[in-house]
Formats: C-alpha cells, structure tokens, sequence
C-alpha cells in the first residue's frame, strides 16, 4: 500500500527536478508569489544534537539572508528522550513540513529511536536521497546526478528486533511480495559518514527534510567545540525544503549559492579538504546569493 501510496508524492518532487549540471552561475532570479499566498509558510524546526544546532543555525542565516517565504517554529528534541514530545509532532501535522538536525541514537538500554518514531508516526514511508557531483570537489566518479528512493518504514526500519541470547540481537527484515512474506536477518548498524548529499523522508502527508549522506551521524564532539560542522548537505536539503514549498525560485538561488562557493574552494570545511569553520562557509554562501 505504501509503495501505492508514493507514486504521485514522488511524482510530484521529481517532476521538475533541477541538476546540479544544469544550474546558470549568473542568473538573475526574482520571486513571484503563487496565487492566494500572501504570508510565509511555517516549518517546524528540529536543531538535534550534536552537530545538528550549528547546521540548522547555518540554514536559519541563509533563509534570513535571502528574505525566504518560510518561518520556523523551533522545539528541542533530543536522541536520549523516550519519546518525540506532543507538541512537536502536533507543530509537524499542523505545517506538514519539517527541517531536522541530526538526532542520536541510542545504543542499548531498550531506548528506541526517534527517527524510526517520527517515520512511523508520520507514515514517512519513503526516503530520497540526491546525490551529485559538485563541481570544485573531485571525486573518484564524475558526471553523477541520481536520486536513490528507499522504503523507509518496511524492512529493517519495521523495528521487528528481539533479544535471540542475552547480548545478541536479532533483526528481522520483513520484504512482501506476490507469494507471501519474506524474512532474511540482517547486521544491526547504520552506515555512516561525511558528505553533502541532501535528503528528506516524506508521506503523502508530511515531509521532513535533512541530510541525506549522514542523517544519523551527529558528528564527534571535536567538530561540534570547533564549530567545523559541514553545512552543505543540510543547506542543499533546505533547498529541497523550499521546492517541495513551491518556491523554486529561492531553491534555485540556495543551490546556485551553495555551487559557487564549493566551485571557488576558498571557504571548505575539514572533511572537504579545507580549514573552514561552519560560520566561515554561511558567510561566503550568504555573499554568493543573487
């Protein structure tokens, strides 16, 4: 039903799409606003841990910086909870839409995490995650631009884990198909790491917007003291954020920003081969916007 559910969802993010190949350096972009829409939108606003306050600090200057049509309503929520706080999930039914730092998952302790809470709760049955080069930033394959679509409240995200020993855990991936269910273990982590893809979880109800490549990882305690966060990816998911808003114009003029200064190379954090801070690399994004 979910897969059902999807189509015309999917179908509608992806209908206009807008490569990173193809984005004009120099074009001028002015925002017209659609019919009937005479105040910005709200979008619930979740900092998270770790890294997570910096980057969507990074997102709130920028949306500032270029006048965006959106406003964020801000709640604290954090990995170690028992559970997403009414109020928040209330905020994210009520705007639909929501930007998310990354929230820790706790190992052990029969505490579950609030990012399987939040899909579930939300029905956000599909992942999608964009990954393309940046040009300015070599990598070991070129002339890459896809979006990976990812079933995000079946299979390991199901949650059907139990104890087999004390100590080993088990989990079940549960993948339906035309003869029946099928069932096959699966090794328990989540792969994790430095990158700037962007991403966003959605529903035919609801999205939530964050970084695609390491959603999970909050980053070491090191990056958060020296405020060396990467911003890019969350910044580029914003910018899926404001399309699926029916901005495209300010999404454009976020990505354009976000290429030049990747392309220039002066302002890079430590895992993109610089020395930059998270402020140094909002700043020059900020400089960069049309």
């Amino acid at each position: 039903m979910a897969a059902r559910r999807s189509l015309s969802t999917l179908n509608h993010l992806l209908r206009n799409p807008t490569p990173s190949h193809r984005l004009l350096p120099h074009r001028p972009v002015t925002y017209m606003p659609r019919p009937g829409d005479g105040s910005p939108r709200p979008v619930t606003l979740i900092p998270g841990d770790g890294i997570g306050p910096l980057v969507t600090g990074a997102v709130r200057q920028v949306m500032e910086a270029m006048h965006a049509p959106v406003y964020f309503e801000t709640y604290e929520v954090h990995g170690d909870m028992t559970s997403v706080p009414a109020e928040v999930m209330e905020s994210i039914r009520k705007n639909k839409v929501c930007l998310k730092g990354g929230l820790a998952t706790p190992v052990g302790g029969g505490v579950s995490s609030l990012n399987v809470q939040l899909r579930k709760e939300l029905d956000l049955y599909a992942s999608l995650v964009n990954c393309f080069n940046l040009p300015g930033l070599p990598t070991r394959h070129e002339n890459v631009d896809i979006v990976v679509i990812r079933e995000n409240t079946e299979g390991e995200y199901a949650g059907l884990e139990h104890e087999v020993v004390p100590g080993v855990v088990e989990s079940l991936k549960v993948t339906p198909n035309l003869y029946g269910n099928l069932v096959a273990n699966t090794a328990a982590g989540i792969a994790g790491g430095t990158g700037v893809m962007p991403g966003g979880n959605v529903g035919a109800d609801h999205a939530i917007f964050e970084q695609g490549a390491s959603a999970g990882n909050v980053g070491n305690e090191k990056i958060v003291q020296k405020k060396k966060a990467n911003p890019v990816a969350l910044l580029l998911s914003s910018a899926m954020m404001l399309r699926h808003l029916q901005f495209p114009s300010f999404a454009d003029r976020l990505e354009t920003a976000v290429k030049r200064v990747i392309e220039e190379g002066k302002y890079m954090t430590k895992d993109l081969g610089g020395t930059s801070t998270t402020q140094e690399v909002v700043d020059s994004v900020i400089s960069k916007l049309d």
